[in-house]
């Protein structure tokens, strides 16, 4: 059966079920847009013009906020046309580029948040070492790594799914162009290729999880071996804020994607989706500047330079 890309156009549900909230949830989305974009990009300029922030952990931290900009960009203007819109259309080919971006920022967020792993590691457990091993060399190609797994994991999974024969409706049952809605959109019987795409999802969310996993228990054996509280709690504080995310982004990208796709009710899967993909990067700047110091303490020095320069 040939692909029926003669419509070329699909059609994003949404949040159809409760078109009379439509403007309440466009204000809302809104200011978590807009929140989350100033909050990452407050980010990187506090990195950019604090010389003491230029180290291994906030060059790592600077990439995750550029990546979160640019995550959040991929799925909430097109979400916030649409809550606005009659015509909640989207091209066949413009649903393909959707689906490949964000592919393409997700992996490579699962694979920066493993970099940013093995810099706590090297940080916490080889300290005499740490500036040798995390050198500016290793910092970049650790970064372009997490790039370039984002870009051919994300092309091999978009290809793979708009290559499949679709027909009849065109509608789907998401705010964006999710694998598992698209898929629901294939002529035939598309259980082996979801067995594929879980097999794949989980190779991809696994792997760089083993590694933190890994990390994180060498981590928590070096700190227990500690003399000095002080100590403890200084080397713990410096690694909750990177647990806290990994918590939050793998715990729902786990749930959403290594799972047959009729586990979950379709309100269900968007609100999974809706977390991991809109709430995460929204909370990430809070949880780096409210839980740590030097941030904080950047926040604070580059505020009394803007206004008050004199002193």
């Amino acid at each position: 059966m040939k692909n029926d890309t003669s419509m070329a156009k699909f059609v994003l549900l949404g949040f159809s079920n409760h078109a009379d909230m439509n403007l309440i949830l466009f204000v809302v989305f809104l200011c978590i847009y807009i929140i989350t974009v100033l909050g990452n990009v407050l980010i990187i300029i506090i990195i950019n013009v604090n010389q003491a922030l230029h180290t291994p952990m906030y060059f790592f931290l600077r990439n995750l906020s550029f990546l979160e900009v640019c995550y959040t960009s991929v799925t909430l203007p097109k979400m916030l046309a649409n809550l606005l819109s009659e015509d909640k259309t989207i091209s066949f080919a413009g649903c393909a580029v959707q689906m490949y971006f964000f592919l393409f920022f997700a992996v490579t967020e699962c694979f920066l948040l493993a970099s940013m792993a093995y810099d706590r590691y090297s940080a916490i457990c080889n300290p005499l070492r740490y500036t040798a091993i995390m050198d500016k060399r290793v910092c970049i190609q650790l970064a372009m790594s997490s790039w370039i797994c984002g870009i051919l994991v994300a092309l091999g999974h978009t290809t793979f799914v708009f290559t499949l024969p679709f027909c009849g409706s065109h509608v789907i049952n998401h705010f964006f162009c999710e694998i598992q809605p698209v898929l629901k959109l294939v002529c035939r019987d598309t259980y082996w290729n979801e067995i594929q795409i879980i097999v794949a999802a989980a190779f991809v969310l696994m792997m760089p999880f083993t590694l933190i996993l890994v990390s994180y228990i060498c981590i928590i054996s070096t700190i227990l071996k500690m003399q000095s509280a002080e100590g403890r709690r200084r080397a713990f504080s410096t690694c909750s804020s990177h647990l806290i995310v990994v918590t939050l982004f793998y715990g729902t990208a786990l749930i959403m994607y290594v799972r047959p796709k009729s586990s979950f009710s379709p309100d269900v899967n968007k609100l999974l989706s809706l977390f991991y993909s809109v709430v995460t990067p929204l909370l990430n700047p809070i949880i780096y500047s409210l839980r740590n110091k030097e941030v904080k303490d950047a926040l604070r020095k580059t505020g009394m330079k803007v206004f008050h320069p004199q002193k």
